[in-house]
């Protein structure tokens, strides 16, 4: 049998070198990269046996990919991706196998077992005749696509206020439209801030993480911090005291009176029993004070809660403070470095449904 002819791609132009090189250098798709590379290399007078050589690639593709480029030009060097075999499982199957993976085991006779596992789903299913078989991993892919994800329970507090709408959008109007002449203060506690390693996350060496103490003794007590949040500024004014009685909540609020002397203010709080205190009603109705009540659990209305979360994150997530002092000081320094960069507060969930809310919603959806 004789020798097979050497096949070589058609005379290329200048701009079509350049535009081969540079395809070879900055091209993302391996395919279109390992084409390119075979047309230039055949441009340059290798021969497909020596292709085949440094490419690790068989003959009969280095001499298709050049017979391609020699009809079709650039576009023989795209992917042309066949999709791979038909779907085995129609769209409707594929839906009841999710609307069967969002039940629980017990629906179906199976005690013992609160929660699907993939091969618990997989055998049911077959055993259900819904599929005649399937693998996990097309399962997976399934209920990936149905975009059922495995999830952590989460829990809901349903509020008892009969007067929850009329309460949330009282508290909402005061965030959008401020009263004029007026400031809105959003108040709590946060705490108790105990002296103990705090979980966090930080950047660190693959397989490294930062250690923290496991054990530890809580000697130094526990210390409460009082908090506003002003609205209009976006700063935050607090102090730190070891206790969060009336007596410290009302003078947080002497505190605010004193900032502001020519204003109403309009403080935002939950209704913790210190807030409610007939010394505090009492001092408030004298001293131009309202304190607007959130409805019964409905502390995330509070808008000073999301700066909460981010005071932990940032500040005490990932320490290990061993005195109160020194963690005393990383808040300080941290509302510090964020008063100097806040802006006013608008906006509260603009975006969200509970501004269409007619009813409360007393159960999760």
């Amino acid at each position: 049998m004789g020798r097979r002819p050497s096949v070589f791609v058609r005379s290329v132009s200048v701009e079509e070198g350049c535009r081969l090189q540079r395809i070879s250098r900055t091209a993302k798709d391996p395919v279109r990269l390992r084409r390119a590379i075979v047309v230039l290399m055949s441009a340059q007078g290798q021969t497909v046996k020596d292709i085949t050589s440094l490419m690790q690639v068989g003959e009969d593709y280095v001499r298709d990919v050049i017979h391609a480029f020699n009809e079709r030009g650039f576009d023989a060097l795209d992917p042309k991706w066949s999709g791979g075999r038909p779907r085995t499982i129609n769209e409707r199957v594929r839906e009841h196998i999710c609307l069967i993976a969002r039940t629980s085991p017990a629906d179906w006779g199976l005690t013992g077992f609160a929660t699907w596992s993939l091969s618990k789903l997989a055998d049911h299913l077959v055993q259900r005749h819904v599929v005649p078989k399937i693998s996990r991993e097309t399962l997976r892919r399934i209920l990936r696509s149905g975009k059922i994800s495995w999830q952590a329970t989460t829990t809901w507090k349903a509020s008892t206020d009969p007067n929850f709408i009329a309460k949330m959008h009282g508290v909402l109007a005061l965030y959008d439209t401020p009263p004029a002449g007026g400031r809105v203060i959003c108040v709590d506690e946060f705490g108790p801030l105990n002296l103990q390693p705090r979980k966090g996350r930080a950047w660190r060496p693959v397989g490294k993480p930062s250690r923290l103490r496991a054990t530890y003794h809580r000697f130094g007590g526990v210390m409460h911090m009082l908090a506003a949040l002003d609205l209009a500024t976006g700063k935050i004014y607090y102090r730190i005291r070891q206790r969060k009685r009336w007596r410290e909540f009302l003078g947080l609020l002497k505190t605010l009176r004193s900032r502001w002397p020519g204003e109403k203010l309009y403080v935002v709080l939950d209704n913790f029993s210190p807030h409610k205190h007939a010394e505090v009603l009492s001092w408030a109705a004298d001293n131009d004070v309202e304190l607007v009540f959130l409805p019964t659990y409905g502390s995330w209305l509070n808008w000073i809660e999301s700066e909460f979360a981010a005071l932990r994150y940032f500040a005490l997530n990932g320490t290990d403070h061993r005195t109160h002092e020194e963690q005393n000081a990383a808040i300080a320094a941290y509302i510090r470095w964020r008063n100097t960069r806040t802006e006013p507060k608008i906006n509260f969930a603009p975006d969200s449904s509970i501004r269409q809310w007619t009813a409360y919603p007393s159960k999760a959806a």
